[in-house]
């Protein structure tokens, strides 16, 4: 209950002042001729002011207001080593029962600090913000953080709190922790397909110095590099490109005797291969109306670098034009078939048949090109079944099928039961109806003894197009020249776009287009496990998380040749995947989290802004046992800790509940006390 007395003048503010300044001047000129009842004069006078001032006495009834004290629990991965955990919870449980039973106190408390595998390290300062947001600045009591001290949303100072109350912190973990951890102080993001990069680490020892370990380097789970370095040193290592896409690199130090954890013993780079440019030579044996379909198709691909020959006039064709007449360009086989074979990616013959142009040596030459890694693809037409056909050459130990002869009629393309499971032809538009939603093609070569399943079919179920795995290389034989059907539009075409290009990356070896492959792939909180494969079935994966715990998962097939599982990215870092035959690996989250930078716990990263809100920080386990300082309510103070103690900042707050007045002046009550000084000032005069 709060009393007082509030006015509500019945004049103007400035008739008032003037009022006031004429009874002054009157009372001063009263006083100074020491006139006869100057007092009663000037009272009579004062009360006439006082009741045109209108004061009325005030009463508010007030409902106190609790104050609000936040508790943030460290909930981060760094809280799971050691005894931390164990610390933290006897921590808040003692702490939050200290805390309610301050009277007139109430008591909040949040988690924070979870990984997500966005958030690049420990954030409480967010969530304490989040926990006071509804709360009136003046009834903020305090905040109590239970951490392990490696907090990095700290603020620059206490005003960017928004409170101007302590801020305490309760620290887990031991005083002389132990920890040793890879440091990456330089890496790419990405590098090119077949050169090397360097990366640059240091071997970080916290709590001791002067220990050796040895460091083990891989790239994509191969052991490339061995070497043994010092606490404190800095070292390099060139690291090889192998393939397009993500290689992951591992940095591993041996374990430090009695270290804290050794999930920071490792640090991971990935680095995204891109091939600088894919050289393609695509040789056209004769014009025809599909000849521009595979020029525009690799013209318009930004990555590759064309080199297209025409055979326009064979050795065989003698019309006796002198050869300084022709506008032909000789055809450098030498150059392209002997010195520079293995500069290309990929070989195309276009409807290419023998012409006496590449000598037969040459042919040997591409099929040792195809077993060392390279890549041939066949369009193929009558040529193909030709007396002159490629077939009859050295060529013939890599191709897929041997012809016999050409199907003159139309027919629609279908994808085989390998096909609709094959990255280069599963899904492709149009491919679900029946017949497919493509356009005819009239010609087809006829072949036997095919060394591999069709993944498309042709007139009468024969195959139609053959992707086929020669030592280190790979071939495709695409048995009909009318694909330019479908880019010109005919009975509205087809998707010769994604037909072709996804075939040539194929024979590129680009990693998403193989057959049998293991894959990783984060979607949103968790992690996704792929396994793509031509077979019926596939074995479970393991998955291996950042911290050393497996679990064997179960594939579904999803759509044909996939097979999926997830599972709860609730780790940061690298993780592993293997069904025994195949791995694929991950990185989740930042490359190098924070969380597991620094591990060891400390109070000093919060004690600087504990100390400047009046707070203080300390560590709440002294060996095994959890000893929390005494908590107590804090009125009027500007240091909110002590030896032994902590305390909060109790506020005042209140809110009106209601309100009393009673006017001075109004009714009998003023009408007295009027009568009254004028009957003392006629009293007054009268003697």
């Amino acid at each position: 209950m709060n009393y007082g007395i509030a006015f509500t003048p019945l004049v103007p503010s400035l008739v008032l002042w003037i009022a006031i300044g004429a009874i002054v001047v009157v009372a001063a000129v009263l006083l100074v001729a020491r006139a006869r009842g100057a007092a009663v004069r000037v009272a009579a006078l004062a009360l006439i002011v006082l009741a045109l001032a209108n004061p009325s006495f005030t009463r508010q009834d007030r409902e106190p207001l609790s104050s609000v004290v936040a508790v943030v629990v460290d909930k981060s991965p760094s809280q799971n080593f050691g005894d931390r955990n164990k610390q933290t919870e006897q921590a808040r449980t003692e702490l939050v029962d200290a805390l309610k039973k301050i009277k007139g106190l109430e008591v909040r408390v949040v988690e924070a600090g979870q990984a997500d595998g966005e958030t690049d390290g420990t954030h409480l300062f967010g969530a304490l913000s989040s926990a006071l947001s509804d709360v009136p600045v003046d009834r903020v009591a305090g905040a109590f953080l239970v951490t392990d001290g490696r907090v990095h949303d700290i603020p620059a100072n206490a005003s960017a709190l928004g409170f101007q109350a302590p801020v305490h912190a309760l620290v887990t973990g031991a005083k002389n922790e132990r920890d040793r951890r890879i440091a990456v102080t330089a890496a790419p993001r990405f590098g090119i397909v077949g050169q090397t990069q360097t990366i640059t680490y240091r071997l970080d020892d916290q709590g001791v110095t002067g220990e050796r370990a040895k460091v083990t380097i891989r790239r994509d789970g191969e052991t490339i590099s061995e070497r043994t370095l010092q606490s404190g040193q800095t070292s390099s290592v060139d690291v090889d490109i192998k393939h397009e896409g993500p290689n992951i690199v591992e940095i591993e130090a041996s374990p430090l005797e009695n270290e804290l954890t050794p999930v920071n013993n490792r640090a991971v780079v990935a680095i995204d291969g891109v091939r600088d440019k894919l050289r393609v030579l695509l040789v056209s044996g004769e014009p025809h109306s599909g000849e521009r379909t595979w020029r525009n198709l690799l013209k318009s691909d930004a990555s590759v670098d064309l080199v297209h020959f025409t055979i326009l006039r064979p050795p065989e064709k003698q019309d006796g034009t002198p050869i300084n007449e022709l506008s032909l360009i000789a055809f450098p086989t030498r150059e392209l078939f002997q010195q520079k074979i293995n500069e290309f990616q990929l070989i195309i013959f276009d409807r290419y048949a023998r012409q006496g142009v590449l000598p037969v040596a040459y042919f040997d030459n591409i099929a040792r090109y195809v077993r060392s890694g390279g890549a041939v693809l066949v369009s193929a037409g009558p040529d193909y079944a030709s007396n002159t056909s490629i077939w009859r050459t050295p060529l013939d130990s890599v191709l897929p099928a041997e012809p016999v002869g050409v199907t003159e009629k139309p027919f629609y393309a279908h994808l085989s039961d390998a096909g609709k499971r094959h990255p280069v032809t599963r899904g492709l538009e149009g491919s679900a109806s029946e017949p497919p939603h493509w356009s005819r093609f009239f010609r087809t070569v006829d072949t036997r003894n095919a060394t591999t399943a069709p993944v498309m079919t042709g007139a009468d179920g024969k195959p139609l197009l053959l992707l086929s795995h020669y030592g280190e290389g790979r071939v495709a034989l695409l048995l009909t020249d009318h694909i330019w059907l479908w880019a010109r539009g005919y009975e509205e075409g087809g998707p010769h776009l994604d037909l072709l290009r996804r075939m040539s990356h194929w024979l590129m070896k680009q990693p998403d287009l193989d057959e049998e492959a293991l894959r990783l792939k984060v979607q949103g909180h968790d992690l996704e496990v792929i396994r793509q494969t031509m077979a019926d079935s596939v074995s479970p994966v393991t998955v291996t998380s950042p911290s050393g715990a497996t679990k064997e998962l179960t594939l579904s097939e999803g759509e044909p040749g996939q097979w999926r599982a997830t599972l709860p990215a609730s780790e940061l870092g690298l993780w592993q995947a293997t069904d025994g035959t195949l791995k694929a690996l991950i990185n989740v989250g930042p490359t190098n989290p924070k969380e597991f930078s620094e591990v060891t716990s400390t109070t000093d990263t919060l004690k600087p802004l504990a100390q400047a809100t009046g707070g203080d920080a300390r560590r709440v386990a002294d060996g095994s046992s959890v000893e929390l300082p005494r908590i107590v309510g804090v009125h009027s103070s500007g240091v909110f800790h002590g030896e032994g103690w902590m305390g909060v900042r109790m506020r005042d707050a209140s809110v009106v509940k209601g309100v009393g007045v009673l006017p001075i002046f109004a009714g009998l009550i003023g009408l007295l006390l009027l009568l009254g000084a004028f009957a003392a000032t006629w009293l007054r005069e009268g003697r």
